[in-house]
C-alpha cells in the first residue's frame, strides 16, 4: 500500500524546512503533493513548491470542474483567501508515497477521501515564543510585511490546533521540533516504519 504523509503543524513550526528536508531523503522515495492557494505569493515563493498559486477566476473553474478534492477558505484583513488540493491528473495514489503540508481541517477531509489507511498524520510542535519569532522574523523581510494577517493566523492556529482537535482527530505521533536535524531523523525513521509495514 502506498500512502500520503500529512505534514501539520502551527504557523513557524519548521514545516516547510522539515517538508524540503524529507523530499531530499532519497531512501524515503517520496513525491510532493502540492497544494493550492489563492493567497498572494510571498517573496521568496516559487509557484509549485509551497503551493501553486491560482487567481480566483482559476479556482472556480477547478472547482466548477469538480478537481477540488478539499477546500478551506479564510476571511483575511486582505480579503478571502482559498486553500485547496487539486485532484491532478498526475495524482497516483496507488503506486507512489507523497508528502504534503496541511492543516488539520485539510488532513480530516484527505482522509476522507483517501481512507484512513492511507492518511498518515506527522505532526510538528514548537514552542509557542519560538513560533511567534520566527513568523516576525520571516514577515520582517517581505516587501510588503502582514503583521495584522500574522497574528491573525498565529490566534486562529490556537483554536485550529487545540488538543481537543488534535485528539478528535487521533493525531499522533506529535514531534518536537526544537533541533532540526534530530526532529528530520526522527520523522524520516517514523515514515520508513510506516512504509515498511
Amino acid at each position: 500500500m502506498s500512502y500520503i504523509f500529512c505534514l501539520m503543524g502551527k504557523s513557524s513550526s519548521g514545516k516547510d524546512t522539515v517538508y524540503q528536508r524529507l523530499l531530499a531523503e532519497k531512501e524515503l522515495q517520496l513525491d510532493r503533493l502540492v497544494t493550492g492557494t489563492t493567497r498572494p505569493i510571498r517573496e521568496g515563493e516559487r509557484d509549485g513548491e509551497e503551493y501553486y498559486f491560482y487567481t480566483d477566476e482559476q479556482f472556480q473553474k477547478l472547482r466548477a470542474d469538480g478537481k477540488i478534492i478539499e477546500c478551506r477558505s479564510y476571511d483575511t484583513i486582505h480579503g478571502i483567501w482559498n486553500y485547496f488540493t487539486v485532484a491532478y491528473e498526475k495524482l497516483d495514489v496507488a503506486h507512489h508515497d507523497y508528502l504534503t503540508i496541511n492543516t488539520l481541517e485539510a488532513y480530516v477531509k484527505l482522509r476522507d477521501h483517501f481512507g484512513k489507511d492511507r492518511l498518515v498524520p506527522v505532526y510538528l510542535e514548537v514552542d509557542d515564543g519560538l513560533r511567534l519569532q520566527r513568523a516576525l522574523d520571516r514577515e520582517r523581510v517581505q516587501q510588503k510585511p502582514r503583521y495584522k494577517e500574522l497574528c491573525r493566523r498565529f490566534l486562529a492556529d490556537e483554536e485550529d490546533f487545540s488538543p481537543e482537535n488534535l485528539s478528535r482527530a487521533n493525531i499522533q505521533p506529535i514531534f518536537e521540533n526544537v533541533v532540526l536535524d534530530d526532529t528530520v531523523a526522527k520523522v524520516a525513521a517514523y515514515i520508513k516504519s510506516i512504509q515498511n509495514r
